[in-house]
């Protein structure tokens, strides 16, 4: 199972039960992970009965009340898969049960094809091991011993490989996938290493698999430092390998832009103006400040932006904030757009003849639809790093006397955010900045 069962019945944990019920730690680290700030709360949280009760006969969803129950309390861990998948536009919650489970099938089956293409390129994938050391040279030679690479070590368990017969590549975008291969291994095995799910080899070769395989299918982009963060979760709350890549898959189409790289720019570089554009408006003193600093290009919240929190919170709570967050941006044409355009960068447009439609839509989205395209600048994630700023404004303007002063204020909140109060404060930074935007 890709997530362990909760013997007690939703809604009814602590916030301990929770944690040691789906996501376990690793005793030994226990003491080194932030406590978290999750629990679900009957009437509040999105309960597995809930989630039922919200389907139509015929399967088709009624998502207000699914979006207003999460933007109140988040998604019980027992179903945090199968929401998420709705959440991030895999199924449009108009679908029926026949259309998700021919949709699913299609999906699932285009994996094991794109699956099957990456092992006639190398034998390591769906092995059920990982490739940590280069495999080939630049020019795409084989390396002496590359067995060794995938002996992964955990504890008492080690996993014999057999020697692979190696074809050298002649295809450069082959050769740039095999190099890739190994980066994506030591990413792996540093994801989430306090959780017990990784004491599996099993586990972290899915993880791998799936990056792996989302390097070859999306090569404009391939794969890069933090895709393993992002990717991480889905492996978790999700059982199927493949329903886990498509979630994933998903994800990335918000986030690829933040991956996007030239020889003189980062993608996330963009998300960093315009997070830089909205801190002039709505607090231009420390905006200032923070300029006067050699600071005026935010890059002081690269991580938070890449990553999604993924290091300000523990694993539980950000996997609620994520949640709260595409929520409150759902908007009811995300699959539609998804489906039609092969890669979609941008958020969804908003059509004029869905205004009359708000309650499908999320908490801050409804703000945007209802403000005009003129202020669609900024997503919600850019919004709670403007609002952790706001947050310890006073603390950046006495204390900060230069860079170092403002990652070390900033990576004091690490372990001590609530995500629901986050959102709460970023959702009020954003009805601030829309009343000033509209101001003569």
């Amino acid at each position: 199972m890709a997530m362990a069962c909760c013997v007690n019945p939703p809604g009814s944990e602590t916030a301990a039960d929770v944690v040691d019920g789906f996501y376990p730690i690793r005793p030994e680290c226990r003491d080194d992970v932030p406590t978290t700030g999750f629990k679900p709360k009957a009437g509040r949280t999105l309960s597995a009965r809930r989630w039922h009760a919200a389907f139509s006969q015929d399967g088709v969803l009624e998502i207000a009340g699914v979006l207003h129950r999460i933007e109140r309390g988040g998604v019980h861990p027992s179903i945090k898969g199968v929401v998420w998948e709705f959440l991030l536009g895999c199924y449009e919650p108009k679908s029926t049960f026949n259309e998700r489970s021919r949709l699913k099938q299609c999906r699932r089956e285009q994996y094991g094809l794109w699956k099957s293409e990456c092992q006639e390129m190398e034998s390591t994938v769906g092995s059920g091991r990982l490739i940590t050391t280069p495999i080939i040279s630049e020019d795409g030679q084989p390396i002496e011993h590359p067995s060794k690479n995938s002996d992964i070590s955990n504890g008492d368990q080690s996993v014999e490989s057999e020697e692979p017969i190696y074809k050298v590549p002649v295809d450069k975008k082959v050769i740039q996938w095999k190099l890739t291969l190994p980066q994506i291994g030591l990413d792996v095995v540093r994801t989430d290493r306090t959780l017990q799910y990784y004491d599996n080899q099993k586990n972290l070769a899915r993880l791998w698999d799936i990056l792996a395989i989302y390097a070859w299918v999306d090569k404009e982009i391939g794969y890069c430092q933090g895709m393993s963060d992002l990717c991480s979760p889905m492996v978790i709350i999700l059982e199927d390998e493949a329903d886990a890549f498509w979630c994933f898959e998903r994800l990335m189409r918000r986030l690829r832009g933040n991956f996007k790289s030239t020889r003189s720019s980062i993608g996330v570089q963009s998300q960093l103006s315009v997070l830089a554009s909205i801190m002039k408006v709505v607090d231009p003193k420390l905006h200032q400040h923070l300029e006067n600093l050699d600071g005026g290009e935010y890059l002081f919240a690269f991580r938070m932006l890449m990553v999604l929190f993924r290091r300000e919170f523990s694993f539980v709570d950000a996997l609620y904030l994520w949640e709260l967050m595409w929520a409150m941006e759902f908007n009811p044409n995300i699959f539609s757009l998804y489906e039609s355009s092969e890669q979609n960068d941008k958020n969804p447009v908003v059509l004029k003849e869905d205004y009359k439609l708000l309650k499908q839509y999320g908490k801050f989205e409804r703000k945007v639809v209802k403000a005009g395209s003129k202020y669609q600048e900024g997503t919600l994630s850019i919004f709670l790093v403007a609002s952790i700023l706001e947050a310890k404004n006073k603390r950046l303007l006495k204390e900060a006397q230069g860079l170092d002063d403002v990652v070390k204020i900033l990576n004091g909140i690490t372990g001590h955010l609530d995500a629901k109060k986050a959102c709460k404060e970023a959702l009020k930074l954003h009805r601030k900045y829309l009343k000033k935007m509209k101001k003569p």
